[in-house]
């Protein structure tokens, strides 16, 4: 019930953690998740901030709005967020680490589910389906937010 893959970016950490910690540039990336905003008066990433993601579900419905907690804000090393479902539980963390390497960085987003009864049902129905839609759009974010950082780190 967990999942992750890594890209490898011709940029420094600081320019990947901006975009991965900034919720509302969400939209660019994501082929599920089409807008961000944060709640409660934060306007920045910040353990405990809380913000709204706008999901497309496998990229052709339903939509919907899932509420987020920041779990991990560490600059230029870790930003994680968990998901709430029904009842305000956890019912995903998704996670970006960074990690220098000798060129840039490398970055690896996952995800895990938590290791309950309800969600072992839920992947047994349709985890293989759901985990290669989460694997396919872990690919897709982070390329297209290497295609923006080694954009702007060669026009520098």
């Amino acid at each position: 019930m967990r999942g992750s893959v890594t890209v490898h970016m011709a940029a420094s950490a600081d320019m990947i953690w901006d975009l991965v910690s900034d919720v509302t540039r969400v939209g660019e990336f994501s082929p599920e998740t089409f807008e961000a905003e944060w709640l409660g008066g934060a306007g920045s990433p910040e353990a405990g901030a809380r913000f709204r993601r706008h999901v497309w579900r496998n990229g052709r419905g339903p939509v919907y709005w899932t509420v987020c907690t920041v779990a991990a804000c560490d600059p230029g090393r870790e930003f994680a967020f968990t998901v709430a479902g029904p009842g305000g539980k956890t019912v995903n963390t998704w996670r970006y680490q960074l990690e220098p390497a000798a060129d840039g960085t490398d970055i690896t987003e996952s995800f895990e589910l938590p290791d309950t009864l309800l969600t072992r049902l839920y992947w047994m129905v349709a985890g293989s389906a759901r985990g290669r839609t989460n694997m396919n759009s872990m690919r897709v974010t982070p390329e297209k937010m290497k295609a923006v950082v080694e954009t702007v780190g060669r026009s520098r």
